[in-house]
């Protein structure tokens, strides 16, 4: 691993670990409810696992069966984890991955509180998952393998621990355009998801060269101005790297949120 990689990594490491300490992040249940989450999902969780973090509800799009196995891939303080324990019912199973040891120990307090039985969490790096090859029936994601500095090597692993005929469904912070250098070296940025994404077409493309068939954009949104200039994550950053409100409008432009599924064969 590089230097560079290393450092990324004890970025996302330290901000997340700040993030497990508090109470919500960004709005917490009002955050989740605008990107896809609904009331009766929210309130069937325990409370400490609504951060407010992610992009998108990949639980909603994965037609989840009773008896399956999920791997969530960097499941913070477990929401996905939750959500998911209720479709797959008691013979499925869902676990966990996240490299933060403060919120593998949230989410496991919060496990402790819900009392789901089906449900376990990890601690390990979504380049080196934790799972044994052909374990789940499904892999999901939230807003996390932008975080990764190898996605390349997480969709490698996706595919290694997925049940030949197994899927994927992630859902993911992308480019449409490139960014500027300035915010691709801030560290604020990379935690809150920006500088660590990759042009769309070069997403998709390392998800079928990792070996994943009928690879596709399920959903696709665009971030609303207002919204985002009134998020403290994206002020901070604007501020950290003097950005007029004028200058972000055309920043926020090339970034969009993606639902991606894909399958390995059987």
């Amino acid at each position: 691993m590089s230097v560079r990689e290393e450092k990324v990594k004890k970025l996302v490491r330290e901000g997340y670990a700040k993030v497990a300490k508090r109470q919500s992040c960004c709005g917490g249940v009002e955050t989740s409810e605008k990107i896809g989450y609904t009331k009766e999902e929210l309130k069937s969780v325990p409370e400490g696992a609504v951060l407010g973090l992610g992009c998108g509800n990949p639980v909603a799009l994965a037609s989840l069966k009773e008896g399956e196995t999920v791997v969530d891939l960097g499941s913070g303080g477990g929401l996905d984890c939750f959500i998911a324990s209720k479709k797959v019912g008691e013979k499925g199973n869902v676990i966990g991955v996240d490299m933060t040891p403060e919120m593998v120990d949230k989410a496991r307090e919060n496990l402790r509180k819900g009392k789901q039985k089906n449900v376990e969490f990890r601690l390990g790096e979504i380049e080196n998952l934790p799972v044994a090859d052909n374990t789940a029936d499904i892999i999901i994601s939230n807003c996390v393998i932008n975080l990764s500095p190898d996605k390349k090597r997480v969709f490698e692993e996706a595919f290694r621990v997925l049940k030949p005929g197994g899927r994927m469904m992630i859902s993911d912070i992308v480019l449409l355009k490139e960014l500027p250098e300035a915010i691709k070296r801030n560290a604020e940025a990379y935690i809150s998801c920006v500088s660590g994404a990759i042009k769309k077409d070069r997403y998709i493309r390392l998800i079928e060269n990792a070996g994943f068939q009928k690879v596709k954009v399920v959903e696709e949104a665009h971030f609303a101005i207002d919204e985002i200039l009134s998020d403290p994550d994206a002020r901070a950053v604007m501020k950290e790297n003097k950005i007029a409100t004028e200058d972000a409008k055309g920043f926020f432009d090339k970034i969009a949120s993606i639902r991606v599924s894909g399958t390995k064969p059987k």
